[in-house]
């Protein structure tokens, strides 16, 4: 018999609520993201409030001497990382369409919200 013991992916909820930059908190959560993803591990990310903002196209963070977030964003597809969550009530308040982002987010609403949070067996918060 052998002593190897087969570990399951767990399921990972990754709540993003920062705007992209002036904190290292979106960046944080991308990394976190693409890391546990190459480690075989289910990853949802889910955007709310100020998040949403992450999502949009042609971020131009030049001006605030940042890099842009988008390399890393489209970096998602390759790691499998394609359950993208953004909340629907947060893109209204800010006028984001799904034409202004730059990855396809399913926009879900506060029940939404809810059922993802009960069904993944982690949550992060940044």
């Amino acid at each position: 018999m052998s002593n190897i013991r087969i570990m399951n992916a767990k399921r990972h909820l990754i709540i993003c609520r920062r705007p992209p930059y002036g904190e290292s908190y979106a960046r944080e959560a991308l990394d976190v993201a693409l890391a546990a993803a190459a480690f075989d591990q289910d990853i949802a990310l889910l955007f709310l409030g100020d998040g949403v903002a992450q999502l949009l196209n042609a971020h131009d963070s030049a001006a605030i001497g940042e890099k842009s977030l988008e390399k890393q964003l489209s970096a998602l597809p390759l790691y499998d990382i394609d359950s993208i969550y953004a909340d629907a009530a947060a893109l209204q308040q800010r006028g984001f369409t799904a034409a202004d982002l730059s990855l396809p987010a399913q926009a879900v609403n506060d029940a939404e919200i809810a059922t993802l949070l009960k069904n993944h067996d982690l949550v992060l918060n940044f």
